[in-house]
């Protein structure tokens, strides 16, 4: 039975991951520090090394305990953390290292993105160690390039690189401000004129990226990961609104009509000012399919009903919206 080593795997992407390979045979050792819930806790093909993965004793001991044959990479944030990671992985003859990385690695606006003729961001000295918004682009690209001065040097690493992920356990909660819009009022303000693309990703589908890239995969390559079809914003709200049932009005409002309340179109989650689609083809060649969104959203809009979370943090509070609708009802 083959191991896998899965850095993180309690919460979101690593949490999925972690089901992904049960359910295709592996046995699974997590590590983490241990700062949240451990939903494997009663399963007993799951072990658990509690440390931190940003000291590399403490991941070369995690790595010489577990043997593993695959090690996937939920939470490397800084360059840094690929590199050693990297390194343990090659001294310990891993068979597969599995780096998550991101659609925002990519430094150049196309449309759409591609693995091998896509610039990825530059990344300066002060960008691989601030944590920010700002760098975590940068960052994620600086990964990538480890991921390849790696593969050069023998280890078999690779990288997968998705856009923003939505599904069941998203702790990030910036879908489910458009689920608690749909399921809580009549008209949901959407930014825009509605045709805003920001390509989406379902977790469980990057979880089987992560899984089919580290048996089928080519060392030194990235994947990009993202759902076969990438709706605009107000067509996500109608999709959210078919899976729940409701009858909700998309009232699109351009940058005049949200100054009425004090707000901008970047204050919703899921706008982004230029398209942003990642090819797939590269993915698909190794076998990889999406999850159709008849079977995707409701599966995140019912566990997003059975959990406490909002999302009205991530976006404009109701009062803004409601003003902005009151000046688009006298126009």
């Amino acid at each position: 039975m083959s191991h896998l080593l899965c850095i993180g795997g309690t919460r979101f992407i690593g949490r999925h991951t972690v089901e992904e390979f049960l359910d295709h045979g592996y046995e699974v050792t997590l590590f983490n520090r241990g700062n949240h819930t451990n939903p494997f806790a009663d399963d007993d093909r799951v072990s658990h090394t509690e440390g931190d993965r940003t000291s590399e004793g403490e991941l070369r001991l995690a790595v010489e305990r577990a043997d593993p044959d695959v090690v996937v990479d939920t939470c490397a944030y800084f360059p840094r953390d690929v590199r050693a990671a990297t390194d343990i992985c090659g001294e310990a003859d891993v068979d597969a290292y599995v780096y998550v990385s991101s659609g925002a690695a990519y430094g150049a606006e196309r449309v759409p993105k591609r693995e091998d003729e896509t610039a990825l961001c530059d990344c300066t000295t002060e960008q691989a160690t601030e944590d920010s918004a700002a760098s975590y682009g940068p960052r994620k690209a600086e990964g990538d390039r480890a991921i390849f001065e790696a593969a050069e040097r023998g280890v078999n690493a690779m990288s997968v690189r998705p856009p923003v992920v939505y599904g069941p356990h998203d702790y990030t909660e910036r879908f489910d401000y458009w689920i608690d819009r749909v399921l809580n009022n009549d008209r949901v303000v959407v930014p825009g004129d509605g045709t805003n693309l920001w390509q989406k990703v379902y977790v469980e589908d990057v979880a089987s990226a992560l899984r089919i890239v580290a048996e089928e995969g080519e060392p030194g390559e990235a994947y990009n990961v993202g759902d076969e079809h990438a709706p605009t914003l107000g067509e996500w709200v109608e999709r959210i609104a078919d899976a729940t049932d409701e009858e909700v009005e998309a009232v699109y409002a351009g940058p005049r009509e949200l100054e009425a309340g004090g707000l901008e179109l970047t204050d919703f989650p899921g706008y982004r000012p230029a398209p942003h689609l990642l090819s797939l083809s590269k993915l698909r060649a190794l076998g990889w399919e999406s999850t159709p969104h008849e079977e995707s959203v409701p599966a995140t809009v019912a566990e997003h009903r059975e959990s406490d979370r909002t999302g009205r943090e991530e976006g404009p509070d109701r009062e803004a919206e409601e003003r902005v609708l009151s000046i688009l009802e006298v126009m």
